[in-house]
């Protein structure tokens, strides 16, 4: 093993790397729940859930478009969402949780923990879908900027990463927002539903953290909505300044 002389020796020559990284392992999501002040986290349940999840998944116009750049649904009928999810709750990556409204209990929507690296800090959030009440709406931000700090600041996690098909625009938007950084496109990187796919990467490091949860926290604040509901200053605007 070579010592802090030769270490020091070597990287006096050439670029050998960033900080020295002293931490082995990381704490994984398993038995994860999350709660805030609208909206609670938590393990997806087939039992408890697929009922409302599918509900979730048809109300509105066009439901259908939820699906199109996953690789699931759309579902047939509550049957075959629980067997969907029998399979989700099994899985430990992806690590599928379920999105609950705190004050009725009614779910949202779903996302997961995964791509989840213990070993070197790195993780992602995805699988992410919302039905149509909680889009664009308070509680759909709440809980990824709870998926957030738990992953960057609870687990203490090096990176976080959000992908997504290249051509969905509204999560490349939605990633922006919420102050991940572009890093780029991998071509031919994916085949879902028998189709090509190209995938847009975003990330968030551990250093960018703090200025972006200071957003988050800026954009919460009860003074930034006004008696309906309106916010005053958007996210976007919030985070888009910071890189």
């Amino acid at each position: 093993m070579a010592s802090e002389r030769e270490r020091a020796s070597a990287a006096g020559r050439r670029p050998i790397g960033n900080a020295e990284v002293t931490q082995s392992r990381w704490e994984g999501f398993e038995g994860s729940v999350l709660t805030g002040p609208r909206t609670v986290v938590e393990p997806v349940d087939p039992d408890r859930d697929a009922a409302g999840l599918y509900t979730a998944g048809i109300e509105g116009e066009e439901p259908d478009r939820i699906w199109d750049y996953l690789g699931y649904g759309p579902f047939a009928g509550v049957d075959t969402v629980h067997e969907w999810l029998t399979g989700c709750a099994a899985s430990k990556d992806p690590l599928f949780m379920v999105y609950r409204d705190r004050a009725t209990g009614v779910p949202g929507g779903m996302g997961s923990f995964m791509e989840i690296r213990q070993a070197v800090g790195v993780g992602e959030i995805g699988n992410i879908w919302f039905g149509r009440a909680w889009q664009r709406d308070i509680r759909a931000t709440e809980v990824l900027s709870m998926m957030m700090h738990h992953v960057l600041e609870t687990r203490g996690y090096r990176r976080l990463e959000w992908k997504c098909n290249a051509l969905n625009a509204g999560s490349r938007s939605a990633a922006l927002r919420l102050g991940f950084r572009y890093e780029g496109l991998f071509l031919n990187h994916l085949i879902v539903k028998g189709r090509s796919r190209d995938t847009a990467w975003f990330s968030l490091t551990d250093e960018e953290w703090p200025a972006v949860r200071k957003a988050h926290a800026q954009w919460f604040a009860p003074e930034n909505f006004d008696a309906d509901g309106r916010q005053r200053v958007s996210l976007s605007e919030l985070t888009r300044v910071l890189w």
